[in-house]
């Protein structure tokens, strides 16, 4: 019953050197605030009549849990940086490991009803109106956000059910589930297996069903008579592989390496990647390789 007795942990940060702290502070407000205005502006442009396609719902959906993931655990992490009392209450911390847990698991999800769309856009073109519909899009958002809530729910319980009875410094810059697991003074074996169960669950089956949706896309593209048609086609598809890939490599770095293989420092920085420096990147890469998105950006701007 000690666990019940915490009140707060201490997020260690990223680093223990205080001549960094400045440095990381003025990068990563930087890179939050080209979070921030980058997809707030995916969310404005693609409400654009010429863009009322479901690729482009789904992008705007997209920019708004990179909004969120970096929302959820930025803010603290800037406080932290130029603070000497990094201290987050017991119930903070359940609840940004819920934010977290639940917009990965619903971004990934979302990521695989992209590729879902692209497959029939390519492979299913005069059935696509009717395959993909305003209902179906919905349906599919609706889906992703429940496949999120119930992975969170579960995954915070369990780890929120430990004994944590010894030191209460979490050496991370947010609430995650394995430096949390590490806290705990029980055997944590059958847990670190869930993680694993979690991970292939929440990332590696939905990349699994987009690799499979693109190995068709790709044998659909090849069947094209044009050049221009393949590589129009192609680069529509290109923007959202190179997302997958930038998440898929993150998160299994983060979850799946063992505890030998990479140190806490090489972990700090693959989850700051993927909670920072991706959502950045993704408004770059959607409207730098989409000529529509660039076209409608310099109509409104």
């Amino acid at each position: 019953g000690n666990h019940t007795l915490l009140t707060d942990f201490v997020l260690s940060g990223l680093s223990s050197r205080p001549e960094l702290q400045r440095l990381l502070f003025f990068t990563i407000c930087l890179f939050y605030s080209m979070t921030l205005i980058g997809n707030l502006l995916i969310c404005l442009v693609t409400v654009h009549p010429t863009l009322h396609v479901p690729m482009y719902f789904f992008l705007r959906v997209l920019s708004f849990l990179d909004i969120s993931t970096a929302s959820v655990v930025v803010p603290k992490m800037l406080v932290n940086l130029l603070s000497e009392d990094r201290s987050i209450s017991y119930s903070g911390c359940v609840t940004q490991l819920y934010c977290v847990v639940s917009l990965a698991a619903t971004e990934w999800y979302l990521l695989a009803a992209m590729a879902f769309d692209r497959y029939v856009a390519v492979c299913r073109p005069l059935r696509y109106a009717a395959i993909m519909s305003t209902r179906v899009c919905l349906a599919l958002v609706l889906l992703s956000c429940c496949g999120g809530h119930v992975v969170s729910v579960v995954q915070t319980a369990w780890v929120f059910t430990l004994p944590f009875c010894g030191p209460r410094r979490v050496d991370y810059f947010f609430c995650d589930i394995p430096p949390l697991v590490v806290l705990s003074c029980a055997d944590t074996s059958p847990y670190e297996k869930q993680i694993v169960s979690a991970t292939v669950l929440v990332i590696l089956t939905p990349f699994c069903l987009i690799l499979l949706s693109y190995a068709c896309i790709i044998s659909s593209i090849l069947k094209i008579s044009s050049a221009e048609g393949r590589h129009k086609t192609f680069s529509t598809c290109s923007s959202h592989l190179t997302v997958v890939t930038l998440y898929c490599a993150s998160g299994t770095l983060i979850y799946l390496q063992p505890k030998s293989s990479s140190s806490q420092d090489t972990k700090k920085i693959l989850a700051l990647i993927y909670t920072t420096v991706i959502p950045t990147l993704n408004p770059l890469i959607y409207s730098l390789r989409n000529k529509e998105v660039k076209e409608v950006l310099i109509s409104v701007m």
